[in-house]
């Protein structure tokens, strides 16, 4: 039995929305941060939702965004599974009215999980380095590696790679103390209190400018840092090795 002429056609439409996802930082940023941080500021009063209210009402907004793109686009992320975590062990702490202690411990384990698995990724065959950076949807690997086995210059890159890796995975390490200490600094309140959920709404604001920030610009270095090696090592230009210039004549048969 042949399939129907309109069935590729239908699954094409499928895997084009699934294809079309593209980042929208400011939407996430809006969603995630600035929208919980604002119901978290101005909503918790007694006179409003409270602060159980208001609590699970702004962690419904980063909760609800990633379960929905989750399940509109297909895609698995670890770092948002993370991020998804993250949240409900924030509501957890609010809502059962730990002590503020945990929310520092909090804040700090979930980028120190990750910088402890991109160290302990260099003992395996694929460093975590491969699948944030050097990946084939960032770079042209294929081209790369071909390059650097033509100018004999592979161990030397492996060798440079681990180390970007062990530059990658104090980025994380650096997020991890400065979330403990800007916790530690800012939520100071019992958890659950009207308090607790203002500074906690000060606390995610503030954690961009002061961590989010500074962490991008040491993630731009570290490319930086690659593409100068794999630039050095091969001769290769930026257009030569970027993950466009090798899918653009895919797309044009």
């Amino acid at each position: 039995m042949q399939p129907s002429p309109d069935q590729p056609d239908v699954m094409t439409d499928t895997d084009q929305t699934h294809a079309e996802h593209k980042p929208r930082p400011l939407i996430d940023l809006a969603v995630s941060i600035l929208i919980p941080s604002l119901i978290l500021m101005k909503l918790s009063g007694e006179d409003r939702l409270g602060a159980d209210g208001a609590l699970l009402l702004a962690l419904a907004f980063p909760l609800g965004w990633g379960l929905w793109e989750l399940a509109k686009y297909r895609k698995f992320n670890w770092i948002a599974l993370l991020g998804l975590i993250s949240v409900l062990l924030t509501g957890g702490i609010g809502l059962l009215q730990l002590d503020t202690q945990w929310l520092a411990i909090k804040e700090a384990a979930v980028p120190g999980i990750i910088g402890i698995a991109v160290l302990a990724s260099t003992r395996t065959r694929y460093p975590l380095i491969r699948t944030l950076l050097y990946n084939p949807k960032v770079l042209n690997v294929d081209k790369i590696h071909e390059q650097l086995e033509q100018n004999g210059q592979v161990e030397h890159f492996e060798t440079r790679l681990l180390r970007a890796t062990y530059l990658l995975s104090g980025t994380f390490f650096f997020s991890s103390f400065m979330n403990y200490v800007l916790a530690k600094w800012i939520v100071n309140s019992p958890a659950g209190s009207e308090a607790f959920n203002a500074e906690l709404g000060r606390m995610t604001l503030l954690s961009y400018p002061m961590i989010a920030i500074p962490s991008m610009l040491m993630m731009m270095a570290i490319f930086f840092y690659l593409w100068r090696t794999i630039h050095g090592l091969t001769g290769l230009r930026l257009e030569d090795i970027m993950a466009t210039s090798a899918q653009e004549p895919r797309s044009n048969k």
